[in-house]
């Protein structure tokens, strides 16, 4: 400092986790088609692939939340014994990933989807996540700040000493909170599966510095 005296600071690090139910549920689906002739099986995957898709536009799936992401045809071998590897048929399949925003929905629209895709329909696996973030990561910075703050606080008070500016802060990266796995659970009295979303967390942490007075 100018006249020569030491800034004294105390420097804390501090984390906040904010939690809500999540509002975005994320389904991987498909069809997969074994069928003799490999024309056979990449027209009826096709056709079942398309029917899936309608089905979901029924539910109010929009069109950019439906992506195709995986589109294959290959033969299925088989081993004899005597003639080595043959051809038994042909496997043509194809994936969509698709959001679904009504997650209170999203029971409803896995059941239209297997409806729609009969035998050759897959269900891949589900993800939860948030349409939107930034409101919970506000709220767990926040939290973060006041852990920081109340600890400078009591570090301040153990060196006889208070609270003078904010010299820095800094945002560091925590690792996620668990991001609950959607539960399929059958509902009673129906061939439908019911999806509870559960809670998700965002975790935030943050270093500042601050000035200690006499």
């Amino acid at each position: 400092m100018a006249d020569g005296t030491t800034l004294r600071t105390v420097t804390v690090t501090g984390t906040g986790t904010a939690e809500a139910p999540p509002d975005l549920l994320t389904i991987s689906v498909g069809v997969e088609c074994r069928r003799a002739s490999v024309g056979a099986a990449y027209a009826d995957a096709g056709t079942a692939s398309a029917a899936v898709s309608a089905a979901l536009r029924q539910h109010g799936v929009a069109a950019p939340d439906i992506r195709t992401s995986g589109l294959n045809v290959r033969p299925e071998l088989i081993w004899r014994e005597g003639d080595g590897q043959q051809v038994a048929g042909y496997v043509a399949s194809s994936m969509l990933t698709v959001r679904v925003r009504q997650v209170a929905a999203a029971s409803a629209v896995i059941a239209s989807v297997v409806e729609a895709g009969g035998d050759d329909a897959r269900l891949n696996g589900l993800e939860l996540d948030f349409a939107d973030e930034s409101p919970m990561l506000a709220r767990a910075r926040e939290a973060a700040w006041r852990d920081a703050a109340a600890a400078a606080e009591q570090f301040a008070a153990l060196a006889s000493a208070t609270l003078g500016r904010v010299l820095s802060v800094a945002e560091h990266p925590l690792a996620a909170g668990p991001v609950p796995v959607a539960r399929l659970e059958r509902a009673v009295a129906a061939d439908a599966i019911g999806v509870e979303p559960g809670q998700a967390s965002l975790n935030a942490g943050v270093t500042v510095v601050w000035e200690l007075l006499d």
